[in-house]
């Protein structure tokens, strides 16, 4: 573990501040017809964000769900990413998490979390809020004070730091699209199921209106037969 042993104030990305204000990164899907995939992520990052202020706080919307969702409630929108994820690849987190990484060092937040959907199998779901950077690590150094580095450890740091968080903002990325698949399959497979039965139950109506409607014809014509006998 080098990073305790690097220079903080030679890679901002490692500076810990006073936490005044902050910015979500909340990602969401394009599309809709997932159950609560995205109402569960808005509904987790607007409760956070409205904790903490949300005049304190600016939003990147990946996905156009979270756009729609707090362009018109009037959040500080710093900016959307949408119309990607049916060609996801790496360039797309690099391009996003290179946006993010800037917003923090040029000393715009203090503090940038994201929202996101982890992926635990095929019928759950798990929203979760995770801080991108600062980036967090463990207080403990290498512990081997004779071994030798070449380049530097600050510069080994200064290079691998970035790349971190770019792998990190793809993971993000691939929980999410994951997890919106899986939600979307369960809830299409109960959408499904529910349509079956309204089916079997609008048939056996169906029946009951069309027997009924024949033992109606059938007494009128004996009754009729009847009238005409008497």
């Amino acid at each position: 573990n080098l990073l305790p042993d690097v220079d903080r104030e030679l890679l901002p990305l490692l500076e810990v501040r006073e936490v005044n204000r902050i910015a979500y990164v909340v990602v969401t899907s394009d599309k809709g017809l997932a159950g609560s995939f995205n109402s569960s992520a808005l509904r987790k990052a607007q409760n956070e964000i409205d904790e903490f202020g949300k005049d304190n706080v600016d939003i990147f919307c990946i996905g156009k769900k979270a756009r729609d969702y707090f362009k018109p409630r009037k959040y500080n929108i710093i900016e959307s990413h949408i119309d990607f994820w049916s060609d996801l690849n790496f360039n797309h987190a690099v391009s996003i998490g290179n946006n993010i990484i800037n917003h923090f060092i040029s000393g715009k937040v203090d503090e940038i979390r994201v929202v996101f959907n982890e992926f635990v199998n095929v019928a759950t779901q798990m929203v979760l809020t995770e801080k991108f950077v600062p980036l967090e690590f463990d207080s403990e150094g290498s512990n081997i004070a004779d071994r030798l580095y070449e380049p530097s450890k600050d510069a080994i740091v200064k290079s691998l730091v970035p790349r971190h968080l770019n792998v990190q903002m793809w993971k993000y990325l691939l929980e999410s699209y994951a997890s919106e698949q899986a939600a979307r399959m369960v809830a299409m497979e109960n959408a499904t199921s529910n349509s079956e039965d309204m089916i079997k139950d609008l048939q056996l109506e169906f029946n009951k209106a069309r027997q009924a409607s024949i033992t109606t014809e059938m007494l009128e014509i004996v009754s009729g037969a009847e009238a005409l006998k008497g």
